[in-house]
């Protein structure tokens, strides 16, 4: 008999750790090769995890609501000793080298006794992002962090153990606090102890007690993940927003010839975004810049084109499935995908993978209504566009024998940028080259 570790799968990019919504199996059942172990959730989608191995389960190594680090072991599994000579234990999925800005890798896991942080100062000790993101908002400095016990693995602070800091930090009497002396040492000189007592104050208010006539909503977790990328993307990139107006009559006057036909012969109906996707494709071909990320001081271009599309879902949350390398997809390939991943969104069948590889989105605020919008930044991507609701309206039209007023169909379309990277000139020229590109369409274009 042998053991095989179970660790957490790799769920795409800027993805650092995962939920563990519930497991299927407990220790002492046996569980099937590709048998699900135990449901997981990102900030993207929730999942399945199936078992790499035949055997029994030896041991569950974490609990249900843990939020675990990629490429930790979550489960061992012990399978008869001919199984473990075709069966190994999966690697741990190495972060990418351009993955994050300060992203730190999970050390791998070894089958040793846990090093306890309190015997080993002078080794470097590890923390997750949202550890980290979580100390920030507290206002707990590094030193304060480094004296905090941990349970996870190799004695790593877990969430529950920055948590379970932060909810008995105010209960602990002076004598035992090491937080004030700490943060005494970090504060500027010129601020007194009133000062400091204050600002702890502030920091830590009682629960908020509503006296009107009002109705609390607690948010799902997927609305505080939300909520929370669209925080962190403000604080990471500085967002520039333009502007441009396309008159897209050509296109919606061969969508409205063809839709029947295309229907009929496809078995797919066609809709504006593939047309959409399809313009903002040539165009980052001519500005590659468009489809990057940024990382520390390096401008990580991507090569292979990844289209995230902004889903609505019907419980009023957000998802991005992304169309890979759609570059390489005609009009009725990307029609196919966009159809496919959208009904997949609405009905939660969205795999882990079908969120990753996003190098640019688009977001259509004109289905709702909305003549224009300034989306927020994808991240780690840098640039993303939104697209108004189609518009009849009056224009001047220019020709050679004169200007005229005629209806014609408009659109607004804007473009959400990272001004780390993309300056004002290099946004606007590719949002004006989509506006052409859109404005140009071929009305006599068959598919």
């Amino acid at each position: 008999m042998s053991l095989i570790d179970l660790v957490m799968p790799k769920l795409g990019e800027s993805i650092m750790e995962a939920t563990i919504l519930k497991w299927h199996k407990k220790a002492g059942d046996t569980i099937k090769q590709d048998e699900t172990l135990l449901d997981i959730a990102t900030d993207k989608v929730d999942s399945e995890v199936p078992s790499t191995a035949e055997g029994i389960i030896e041991q569950l190594l974490f609990n249900e609501n843990d939020v675990v680090p990629i490429g930790t072991v979550i489960a061992k599994i012990r399978v008869a000793a001919s199984a473990a000579v075709t069966s190994s234990a999966p690697t741990p999925t190495p972060q990418p080298q351009y993955e994050e800005a300060k992203v730190v890798e999970d050390i791998p896991y070894t089958p040793t006794q846990t090093v306890n942080p309190s015997t080993s100062k002078s080794e470097i000790r590890f923390y997750s992002p949202l550890v980290l993101n979580i100390a920030q908002q507290e206002g707990i400095s590094m030193s304060d962090l480094e004296k905090i016990p941990g349970t996870g693995q190799d004695g790593r602070v877990s969430k529950k153990d920055i948590l379970a800091y932060v909810a008995n930090k105010g209960t602990v009497s002076k004598g035992v606090l090491p937080t004030q002396t700490q943060q005494a040492t970090v504060l500027p000189a010129t601020v007194n102890q009133e000062s400091t007592t204050t600002n702890q104050q502030t920091t830590y208010q009682p629960p908020t007690v509503f006296t009107a006539n009002v109705e609390v909503i607690e948010m799902d977790r997927m609305r505080k993940l939300i909520a929370k990328h669209m925080v962190d993307s403000k604080h990471t990139s500085p967002h520039v927003t333009s502007f441009a107006e396309c008159d897209v009559t050509n296109l919606v006057l061969w969508r409205e010839k063809v839709k029947k036909d295309f229907e009929k012969r496809e078995g797919e109906k066609i809709t504006f975004t593939p047309l959409f996707i399809e313009a903002i494709v040539k165009c980052i071909k001519k500005y590659p810049w468009l489809s990057s990320s940024v990382v520390d001081d390096k401008i990580i271009v991507k090569k292979d084109i990844g289209i995230g599309m902004a889903t609505a879902l019907p419980t009023g949350n957000l998802i991005v499935p992304v169309i890979k390398n759609a570059d390489q997809l005609n009009l009725v390939g990307l029609t196919k995908q966009v159809n496919g991943l959208a009904n997949a969104a609405r009905s939660g069948k969205l795999k882990p993978d079908d969120t990753t590889g996003g190098t640019f989105t688009l977001t259509n605020v004109g289905t709702f209504g909305s003549i224009m919008g300034t989306p927020i930044i994808n991240q780690p991507q840098v640039a993303i566009m939104a697209v108004g609701a189609i518009k009849k309206r009056p224009m001047v039209i220019e020709t050679p024998q004169g200007d005229s007023i005629a209806i014609r169909h408009m659109m607004y379309i804007s473009l959400s940028y990272d001004h780390r990277i993309i300056d004002g000139a290099l946004g606007s020229t590719f949002l004006n080259a989509v506006s052409k590109e859109l404005e140009n369409f071929d009305s006599s274009r068959t598919i």
